[in-house]
């Protein structure tokens, strides 16, 4: 049994030491380091490429800027724990946490006290150490030193003690996320074993663990909520820790093994058996060193400085962190049922940072890793048929729903399209298109009137853009397989971006039925965008450059929006937004909507523009420091994008098989593939200052293109650049020279807009409708019937004297109907007025001063549009009827959701006048839902009046601050209404 147990391990290292590698130890160019600081959200820790375990210091509790446990500028150490995220914007994971100590014994970790009073101890980054699979810091509190290394699914820590008779090992379940339950067994004095489920962006998340310790332990204990129990072995609930106590000479060493499972506890202890027979840590560094250099030599680096050398490599590293691991040794994995399922003939993976990573890390992994592409693609597929739908950033089997899109598809047919087609094609689209035709978040709208109106779906034109580029792939990968009607269908979709593009700004602007969102400022962050602006996703077409350059005016005109892009105030409006860093102009690297726009001076003959572009943001945006990315990492794709461009290729996308030339930053880059061949990138007289390409060449013949294929990749050979300092005009210019990205079949017509009018008048509005297509003739009725069967011909501008329901649609010879244009009209009461005495938020407008009297009312998201948003002050207005009016009832309608910040006033005050200056108050009606209450909330605060009156007042309180309970404590609390009602 011994010898059948040591055999992976010997395994890995006869491997290892039969294949040497003549080429130098790439590891010793990577620095876990970078991206600890700034806002990259990294870990330093030991792990195993796309391994389970990410063994790591947790220096920080909570924040935006713990997300990874980790934050450079901290000075204190929690304990070390075997689960981290690398570079997400959620906190999560930091799963069974130990802790070596000296001394008196302390369950806190001493966060919320004086560190000395908890289990903390303060460290120097001057006696930490990282490197792949390895991480050695000194706890200077103790005079402990701590050593960890991994194996794909088990830590390894070292800890080496002075001498004591009071040498600690806490065990703390309790640690970061809300514990839903948990246990932990003592089975004997070197020996336990325990589980922890629990809630936080992953809302059930399973592991099991089990620890052996390299000697027996004197005394231990189990705590419940810091009490230690008498006399027990073993314990169940949610607030567990253990101790384990030793008696240590000077620099003694006692080493902890730790495997764990999301299945159980027997799978655990499985893993452990397998991976990690054996006490010596030497050997177990060894081989996780060896499984990284393996993976680092997949592209071999010659010139750059030193710092480019580390900075590539590392980020090719964090590319290989995530996915992970997410199976026993037995095949054995939690599914996205939650239930255990057996893999027959994958591996099973987690972490589905898609949003980000189907841009560049997974067509990175395409080149590098094939086999692997296969095993995330049926991860995916089994994701489906466990739990229902494909991946929507899926963690440790829970979908969390965060971000947008269902980007597993581009991931799926851009690996198809590549030639990866070892999964089962026909599951993979009817898992496709489940996804697409599903009716949530927004795709009700989506299908049914070619865009998302803004004020039934939060970031509606993101949502728009990237349902219509997921879209896209589908007909790609459909008319790959014959199915040509859905070909049709979803290259007709893939369109809908041209409903949402305003020709008058020449940006992607958010419709509230056919009206432009008003007021429009490109450089606002608000509710219609994620994570971004205007100017950041205005060039998100990818499926149809050629397409959205025509809608901009032609090449001349896309190019100097281009230039304006980068070139603009640097400087964004409205709602603050940590994601948006990295800025060059408005484009944003630090986030990844902008990822692919440096490239789009290819599609317009400026191939030059672009070299210039990505080698300024690979100079400029990231670094061998810390602080060296300028945004989140994102599971790799910061990364990633700096791997793919400083090879001097980019898939701008995902879903074609080419990618653009871009700079490449190296004199010489061997791709190892895994068909046994290479690819050479070789740049001649590359340097700092010789950015530019003057010639190519593939295979000895002259090249022309401002593109490659990833056949032509895959093939092996040998792509040669020849570099200089000025910019050549006349390099890959050609337009057959020119990366393509068109739509050809299955053209649409763009939806009618209104150009001008209001949706609120009073007596009139001149209304004029437009289309973008100025080929096409507009119809429309003014009854709420079907135009296409019943529309007039528009001809000339409209005047609208009452309530109207106004519908039209676009017509062009050799295209079909467009979708309907419905816009609503509604007359004020005449002479009604309203002064606001406190001023909303510009991001939360609501459409201005008349939102809160225009009898349009808000649903259950409060980004939307329709609801107005007061920060930090109480919302004071003033109504003036006109004219006295009798008045029956009042009321102010007031969403609540304390996620977002958002509280129910504690009392609105109602006033009246007659006068406008003399007011009554007549009566205060108190808020009754709690401010703790999960979700969002509607309330109507109102009063019965039954009297004539002019003027009303309405004041709602603000509780002005975040309670001290609540994660933005401190911070200003929101007020949102949508309507002050008067019947």
């Amino acid at each position: 049994m011994k010898k059948k147990r040591l055999l992976p391990l010997l395994g890995l290292i006869l491997l290892f030491s039969c294949t040497p590698d003549k080429y130098e130890d790439y590891t010793i160019f990577v620095d876990p380091f970078i991206g600890t600081g700034g806002h990259g959200h990294t870990y330093p820790g030991a792990t195993w490429p796309f391994g389970m375990v990410q063994l790591s210091p947790d220096t920080r509790l909570a924040g935006w800027d713990g997300c990874s446990g980790y934050h450079y500028s901290d000075h204190v150490i929690y304990g070390f724990s075997h689960t981290h995220l690398s570079g997400t914007g959620v906190p999560d994971y930091g799963d069974i946490l130990l802790m070596p100590t000296i001394g008196k014994i302390h369950l806190n970790n001493g966060s919320e006290t004086e560190i000395d009073q908890g289990y903390g101890s303060r460290f120097r980054h001057e006696t930490e150490i990282a490197s792949p699979g390895y991480y050695a810091v000194r706890l200077d509190d103790y005079q402990i030193d701590v050593e960890l290394t991994v194996t794909p699914r088990t830590g390894f820590h070292k800890y080496i003690f002075p001498a004591t008779d009071e040498a600690n090992i806490i065990l703390d379940l309790e640690h970061r996320d809300k514990v839903i339950e948990s246990e932990i067994r003592i089975i004997n004095d070197h020996e336990i074993e325990g589980f922890r489920r629990s809630d936080s962006w992953a809302k059930d998340q399973h592991i099991y663990f089990i620890a052996q310790f390299s000697q027996p332990f004197d005394t231990s204990g189990i705590a419940m909520n810091d009490k230690i129990l008498n006399d027990t072995m073993y314990a169940k609930g949610n607030a567990l820790k253990a101790f384990f106590r030793f008696n240590t000479q000077k620099n003694q060493q006692i080493l902890v093994k730790v495997g764990i499972s999301a299945v159980s506890i027997e799978g655990a202890r499985k893993n452990l058996d397998y991976e990690l027979h054996g006490w010596n840590f030497n050997v177990a560094k060894k081989v996780a060193h060896e499984a990284w250099h393996k993976v680092l030599k997949k592209i071999k680096v010659k010139g750059g400085t030193t710092e480019q050398k580390k900075t590539f490599y590392t980020a090719l590293y964090h590319a290989f962190l995530a996915p992970n691991l997410f199976m026993d040794v037995d095949g054995q994995y939690r599914g996205t049922d939650l239930n255990i399922h057996t893999a027959n003939n994958f591996t099973n993976y987690t972490v589905f940072s898609l949003w980000d990573t189907f841009r560049a890390e997974h067509p990175l992994f395409t080149i590098l890793e094939e086999k692997r592409t296969v095993d995330f693609i049926k991860t995916m597929l089994a994701q489906y048929k466990n739990g229902g739908q494909l991946p929507v950033w899926e963690l440790a089997g829970n979908y969390t729903g965060c971000m947008i899109g269902y980007h597993s598809i581009p991931v799926i047919v851009d690996a198809y399209m590549k030639g990866i087609r070892d999964f089962d094609a026909s599951i993979a689209m009817n898992a496709m298109k489940h996804s697409a035709e599903q009716e949530h978040l927004g795709l009700k709208y989506y299908k049914k009137k070619g865009y998302i109106p803004s004020n039934k779906e939060g970031e509606s034109v993101s949502k728009t853009l990237e349902y219509a580029y997921d879209d896209w792939c589908i007909s790609q990968m459909a008319k790959e397989m014959g199915e040509q009607e859905e070909y049709e269908k979803y290259i007709r979709r893939a369109q809908n971006y041209k409903n949402i593009f305003d020709p008058s700004t020449g940006f992607m602007r958010a419709k509230v039925d056919g009206f432009w969102f008003e007021p429009f400022d490109p450089a606002e962050v608000n509710f219609n965008y994620t994570e971004a602006n205007s100017w950041q996703y205005s060039f998100y077409v990818p499926q149809d450059i050629e397409g959205i350059i025509s809608l901009m005016g032609g090449k001349n005109a896309f190019e100097k929006k281009l230039d304006d892009l980068f070139t603009a105030d640097s400087k964004t409006t409205g709602r603050e937004q940590s994601d948006i860093t990295g800025l060059i102009g408005q484009y944003a690297h630090g986030n990844e909507p902008s990822h692919h726009m440096a490239y789009l001076y290819n599609y317009v003959n400026k191939p030059w523009k672009t070299q210039e572009k990505v080698r300024e943001i690979m100079n400029n945006l990231y670094s061998a420091e810390p602080d060296g990315l300028c945004g989140n990492e994102d599971c790799g794709q910061m990364s990633a994008w700096y791997v793919m461009s400083a090879m001097g290729l980019y898939p701008v996308c995902p879903g074609q098989e080419i990618y653009a030339i871009g700079s490449p930053l190296f004199n010489e880059m061997v791709i190892s593939l895994e068909n046994g061949k290479t690819f050479t990138i070789i740049a001649l007289h590359n340097s700092q200052e010789n950015k530019y390409i003057q010639s190519a060449s593939l295979n000895n013949e002259p090249y022309e293109k401002s593109f490659i294929r990833h056949s032509d990749i895959m093939q092996g050979g040998k792509l040669v650049f020849k570099m200089g300092s000025k910019p050549v005009t006349e390099w890959a210019t050609a337009d057959d020279a020119l990366p393509y990205s068109a739509i050809n079949d299955e053209l649409i017509s763009p939806m009618p807009y209104i150009e001008k009018g209001s949706p609120l008048f009073i007596d009139s509005t001149e209304v004029v409708i437009k289309s973008t297509n100025p080929e096409a003739t507009i119809y429309y009725t003014l009854d709420g019937s079907p135009p296409e069967k019943s529309g007039v011909k528009y001809t000339s501008p409209l005047l609208l004297t009452n309530p109207t329901t106004l519908m039209a649609i676009s017509r062009a010879d050799g295209l079909p109907d467009s979708f309907t244009m419905e816009a609503n009209f509604y007359e004020l009461p005449k002479n009604r007025k309203i002064v606001l005495h406190t001023p909303y938020s510009g991001q939360y407008a609501a459409g201005g001063d008349h939102a809160l009297i225009d009898q349009l009312r808000g649903g259950n998201d409060f980004k939307t549009g329709r609801w107005q948003g007061y920060q930090g002050v109480d919302l004071n207005a003033v109504i003036d009827l006109g004219e006295r009016q009798y008045i029956k009832r009042l009321a102010l309608s007031c969403l609540q959701d304390n996620n977002s910040w958002i509280f129910m006033p504690p009392e609105v005050n109602f006033y009246v006048s007659n006068d406008g200056n003399d007011f009554t108050l007549i009566e205060t009606v108190n808020n009754t839902i709690s401010s703790k209450a999960v979700g969002v909330h509607l309330k109507e605060y109102e009063v019965i009046i039954n009297s004539k009156i002019r003027y009303i007042k309405v004041i709602a309180k603000n509780i002005a601050v975040c309670p001290c309970w609540h994660q933005g404590a401190g911070n200003k609390a929101w007020i949102f209404a949508d309507e002050i009602i008067i019947e």
